[in-house]
């Protein structure tokens, strides 16, 4: 079994090809089907999670599959299908933790495990049932500059947001997120994405999850944050059913985290666990929510 190291490096290495070409890896690639939801998702159904969701996405775009389903080669076989001949499988991870017997009755002696595993996407797969395919749609042609789910589960995070000039931004000093007139946007799918980056920021603030990037000094400490604030803007938008659109492309932009990724194997892992840990926490200010389990 690999160890805990190599997975990081491995998932590391990934994010930085992506990085390096100039592509964003957690920008939704699913183009024209109807989904229940835009985030990928298990043979169960269940919505995975994490870095386990950016190395899907990677996948997707790379690969261009259309569906957001994933299974490993001996739940296809269990289905009576078969993964095709050749075809790549992808690395996801599990976390855990495990006792050595010795120590059963010690909860401070549990060790932390992270294993990685290959599935592959439905589309790779010949002769599974229908029920995991979605059905094609037209895309829209024109863009619909309002979303009454988005607009709500915004409000009900009590942001306050201002419209007005051409800048966006968090400001920690008055704790208000200032976006620019919403006529100067192209379409909703950048307002919404850029909106939601933004509510990742506030969502950082010291009497909030009070994120801590300790450790990381200057630029490297602001990429980071912009890491987390993008892979959090783009798990809310798959939540919420609206495409993500990047907020910046600049290369300088894309380096600026690619030197933070080279300088350290775990900080994929680490910001994708803070942004879901943001989207969680957005999503539990919501009437009714209630967490998914990790």
């Amino acid at each position: 079994m690999q160890s805990i190291k190599d997975t990081y490096q491995r998932i590391t290495d990934t994010i930085v090809e992506q990085l390096e070409a100039g592509t964003k890896p957690w920008i939704r690639p699913w183009r024209g089907n109807a989904r229940r939801s835009l985030a990928p998702r298990r043979a169960t159904g269940e919505v995975y999670r994490g870095i386990n969701t950016l190395m899907l996405w990677v996948a997707g775009q790379m690969f261009g599959y259309e569906e957001d389903t994933w299974m490993t080669y001996r739940q296809a076989q269990d289905l009576g299908a078969q993964v095709r001949k050749g075809e790549k499988g992808t690395l996801v991870v599990k976390y855990g933790t495990f006792t050595p017997k010795d120590h059963e009755d010690d909860e401070d002696r549990a060790i932390p495990y992270l294993k990685g595993y290959t599935v592959f996407n439905v589309d790779q797969i010949d002769s599974l049932p229908d029920r995991f395919f979605s059905p094609a749609e037209e895309l829209p042609t024109s863009s619909v500059p309002h979303i009454d789910t988005v607009e709500a589960f915004v409000r009900n995070t009590r942001a306050k947001v201002s419209y007005g000039g051409t800048k966006a931004c968090y400001r920690p000093a008055i704790d208000d997120i200032l976006m620019p007139d919403r006529e100067r946007f192209d379409s909703e799918v950048h307002l919404y994405s850029t909106l939601l980056h933004e509510l990742a920021h506030f969502s950082g603030a010291k009497h909030r999850l009070d994120r801590d990037l300790t450790g990381r000094f200057g630029n490297e400490a602001y990429a980071m944050e912009e890491c987390i604030a993008e892979c959090t803007a783009a798990f809310l938008c798959a939540d919420l059913g609206v495409d993500h659109d990047p907020r910046d492309n600049t290369a300088a932009y894309l380096a600026s985290w690619v030197a933070v990724l080279k300088n350290d194997k775990r900080a994929i892992i680490t910001a994708a666990a803070k942004a879901q840990a943001a989207a969680d926490y957005l999503t539990a200010l919501q009437p009714g929510a209630g967490l998914t389990a990790a």
